[in-house]
């Protein structure tokens, strides 16, 4: 399962501070019955545009990953959580909507992995050397 969050008005002090968002991804994981492979890494970075700063860390779990990217200026934030195990999204959904004083929340799940995808399915896509050398 995918799930994905953009989340908005979030509280901007938080949004822009390392050491709560490596909080934050060293915590959920165990939240979420998810194993945590190693320490969450968490970075700032510096857009090109002044309000595209902001902090990105992720998370290794035994079951995929989980990331996050903010936007401070912007009281924005994305959350991807990737896991190859079924994980509660509204429990997960509610821990992020807190942690980050999230006033609006937009998700979405994606149904992946190998239980969930056929390899039939994969039958349909042409391989990206094809589709780079087909003309305009």
């Amino acid at each position: 399962m995918h799930l994905l969050i953009d989340g908005h008005d979030g509280n901007p002090e938080i949004l822009q501070n390392q050491s709560l968002i490596s909080k934050f991804l060293e915590e959920l994981p165990n939240k979420i019955g998810m194993a945590k492979l190693m320490k969450p890494q968490v970075n700032r970075y510096e857009g090109t545009n002044s309000q595209d700063w902001g902090i990105s860390g992720f998370v290794i779990i035994a079951e995929s990953h989980i990331s996050v990217h903010t936007f401070p200026e912007r009281k924005y934030i994305n959350i991807d959580v990737f896991s190859c195990k079924n994980f509660n999204v509204e429990k997960t959904i509610s821990q992020v909507k807190s942690y980050f004083k999230l006033e609006k929340v937009k998700s979405w799940t994606i149904d992946r992995g190998v239980d969930n995808t056929p390899p039939k399915e994969f039958n349909n896509f042409k391989p990206l050397k094809e589709l780079r050398n087909t003309p305009e």
